[in-house]
């Protein structure tokens, strides 16, 4: 799951200020506007998950932008806060559409919980819609199948079809963006639990003193800021397949209390004391290697061997470069029709060039290249496009001679050089602007300066 995006909206230069240095740090991508009419640019041409609103602003104050993004964008959880606070004040952003109300000066326990919260409501939104999509699929049999006839990924495929009917724990294995999370949807929809739910955790998403309360819920009054009742995944998936990606970093804490809902097939509530019985199937994935973890006290051994009774591990794409083209053919087909596209073929010289490179990012880094390819290509994609659109380090070294061939102008060669490395870097971390940021060596502010220059976007 990429870090959560919020916008604060406050016309105090101090109280923006202190607000982002507090939410970067727990791990918010933080945005900032000084006015309505700001913010309401930047959230009509951005994508946030939050909205931290001020109510008392000049030009247009935060009542007026809680109600035209409320029926614009009625999705989106706006959390009002105002030093000016009153009863009266709190219902009627209430009635309009906010999420919460919070006083000036915040309680930093409950502003955070309040923001995850409205996080949690967006992401359960999120995943009905993908329920129901995934509800479609099932039913016109078009859940993504695994892509691939090498004989790993054949491996895999006979693994699933011998342990989905099973209540065996699944532990998945693999770098990241090689495929973990569809195998685990392919041995619940194969197994006899596919007409229960299927709910996913990613728990290195989840801040660690929060994510016993994402697992087994909270009771009202459990701790500062848990004004109502929850329910957590243990509780949804029952029935069903929770599915418990990046376990590797979840804490030592939560792993002990996991465990033991796993021998005890019951959990219980933060702050409660009722013991809940839970019917759930534990399908595990990690890019990790636990084995090491245990040896350095991160991961219980114990936990380990419950959660890998079964074993599959998803090798990274440069592993089985013959399912390149395969994988590539299937992409542009679909992506073609999500984007609205004439069909393009994909020329045998492009596909050996595709075969020929790196994939650090794996299946994801080459869902993203063919859509790139299939947006910015002309009727065909052909190999210049991958040398033109990819980046430059084919094998044989013709990839850079071909880029080197095209420009005249040093200035022109070092900005396509520089967008391909961007391009490159983003896909690898899924377009998560801080970890790409961090991983470049640059500050997050410089990155989004060279996007906007060179016209990036994802």
């Amino acid at each position: 799951m990429a870090t959560p995006s919020i916008l604060v909206v406050d016309d105090e230069d101090s109280i923006r200020r202190t607000l982002k240095e507090i939410l970067e740090y727990e791990n918010f991508d933080v945005d900032e506007a000084v006015d309505g009419d700001e913010a309401l640019a930047k959230i009509r041409s951005n994508e946030y998950d939050l909205v931290l609103l001020d109510v008392k602003m000049p030009k247009r104050d935060g009542m007026e932008v809680l109600a035209i993004v409320a029926a614009e964008i009625p999705e989106l959880p706006v959390v009002m806060i105002s030093g000016h606070g009153n009863i009266e004040t709190a219902v009627e952003a209430t009635k309009l559409g906010a999420f919460d109300f919070v006083e000036k000066p915040p309680d930093l326990n409950r502003l955070l919980v309040t923001l995850r919260n409205a996080q949690d409501r967006k992401q359960l939104e999120t995943q009905n819609r993908r329920m129901r999509q995934r509800i479609v699929e099932q039913s016109e049999n078009q859940l993504t199948p695994i892509l691939g006839e090498s004989k790993a990924i054949s491996a895999i495929k006979a693994t699933i079809e011998r342990v989905a009917p099973t209540e065996a724990r699944v532990l998945i294995t693999g770098e990241p963006g090689t495929g973990k999370e569809l195998v685990a949807k392919w041995i619940h929809h194969l197994s006899g639990r596919k007409d229960g739910p299927l709910v996913e955790v990613n728990c290195a998403a989840i801040p660690s003193e929060l994510i016993e309360s994402e697992l087994f819920g909270h009771e009202k009054g459990s701790f500062t800021g848990a004004t109502k009742q929850r329910i957590g995944k243990f509780e949804q998936a029952d029935g069903g397949t929770l599915f418990l990606d990046e376990i590797g970093d979840m804490s030592l804490s939560a792993q002990a209390k996991v465990l033991r809902a796993l021998q005890e097939n019951q959990i219980t509530r933060v702050g409660g004391d009722k013991a809940i019985p839970v019917d759930v199937r534990v399908v595990a994935a990690t890019n990790k290697n636990l084995l090491d973890q245990i040896s350095e006290n991160e991961f219980r051994e114990d936990l380990y061997h419950r959660l890998s009774v079964i074993l599959v591990h998803v090798p990274p794409l440069r592993d089985r470069r013959e399912d390149v083209s395969l994988i590539a053919r299937h992409f542009a087909d679909r992506l073609s029709r999500r984007n609205g596209l004439d069909p393009k073929s994909i020329e045998d010289a492009a596909l050996q060039r595709l075969e020929s490179l790196e994939w650090r990012g794996n299946v994801r880094e080459l869902h993203n290249v063919i859509e790139r390819l299939l947006i910015l290509s002309g009727d065909s994609v052909t190999e210049d496009d991958v040398l033109r659109f990819v980046e430059p380090r084919a094998s044989g070294g013709n990839g850079m001679q071909g880029m080197l061939n095209r420009f005249d102008q040093f200035s022109d060669f070092r900005d396509e050089a520089e967008k391909v490395f961007i391009i490159n870097k983003l896909d690898q971390f899924d377009w998560n602007i801080s970890k790409t940021a961090e991983a470049i060596g640059i500050q997050r502010s410089h990155l989004y300066n060279k996007m906007n220059k060179y016209g990036i976007e994802r």
